[in-house]
């Protein structure tokens, strides 16, 4: 149910006011540390100082690539090592559920980029309707495609009841100011038409679980769950998933919600955040220290 009774989610000015509630942070990569074109400076010097002052970041992302992929991205937009601790991507949960179907007939949907993910697995690609499952990792063209130019293809694997595996189960993203589709879309629509899908991202607990698991490795020692924040632009995925783990969340605005939020007076923002299924603890314009 939408939370119309919801007290006002708290206006943050800057990182720091709450810094010293948090061991750990879950921190989203797209929308708030770069824009799919260049690094935002002050989220990356928000991340260093976390840091500095104690705090673990581990960005989280519904990339479907492997982390080492990530890693070199983020150099290339000049974010440094020292923002990061570590790197989990949703392409990273998504080949342990490849291995687990290890040899099995698949139909890949998505660009020729992601590759990657599935590289050293034994999962031999065929036609669609020889495959025993589908991995969708996005659009084979985000930028002229939809979740319908594939209705045909999704109502001919629901016939034959195929299970998809979504490696990224974000619905869009914003690629330098333009809002383009994600592999969630076309997952969405298969659920739509009685498919099945799995999800190997955000907002579901096997990334998180990975994440702390790693933090914790890390760290040398445990992390309580009210002691972890989760960063991020999207209600359906960076904030639910961080509800569903029991960590505090923090809404960046300025991401894919930014046509309701940025131009709103904070009356207006409470409002909006009232009418979603999650609200999170916190909000703030852009992630800065």
């Amino acid at each position: 149910m939408p939370l119309t009774d919801a007290e006002p989610v708290a206006a943050l000015p800057g990182f720091s006011e709450i810094a010293d509630r948090f061991d750990l942070c879950f921190c989203d990569v797209w929308g708030v540390v770069h824009n799919g074109v260049a690094a935002f400076p002050d989220a990356v010097d928000a991340l260093v100082r976390m840091r500095e002052r104690g705090t673990s970041v581990v960005l989280m992302t519904n990339a479907p690539r492997p982390r080492d992929l990530i890693a070199r991205q983020l150099d290339g937009f000049g974010v440094p090592r020292a923002a990061w601790d570590a790197i989990v991507t949703s392409g990273d949960v998504c080949r342990s559920l490849i291995e687990a179907r290890a040899g099995q007939p698949m139909f890949r949907l998505g660009p020729d980029r992601d590759l990657p993910l599935i590289a050293g697995l034994d999962a031999p690609e065929t036609r669609a309707d020889e495959a025993s499952y589908v991995l969708c990792t996005g659009l084979f063209d985000d930028e002229t495609d939809t979740p319908a130019t594939y209705a045909d293809l999704l109502e001919g694997f629901a016939a034959r009841r195929l299970t998809m595996i979504c490696a990224n189960p974000d619905l869009v993203v914003e690629r330098g100011g333009q809002i383009v589709p994600c592999a969630g879309s076309v997952a969405l629509a298969y659920e739509e038409i009685g498919g099945s899908v799995i999800y190997a991202g955000k907002p579901h607990r096997p990334i998180y679980e990975m994440a702390l698991a790693i933090a914790e490795e890390k760290r040398g020692s445990a992390v309580a769950r009210d002691r972890i924040c989760a960063i991020g632009d999207a209600i359906r995925t960076d904030i639910a998933g961080a509800a569903g783990f029991g960590a505090a969340g923090i809404m960046v605005l300025a991401g894919i919600h930014a046509q309701d939020l940025m131009q709103a007076s904070w009356e207006e923002r409470h409002g909006w955040f009232g009418r979603q299924t999650h609200r999170p603890d916190y909000a703030i314009p852009h992630l800065v220290w």
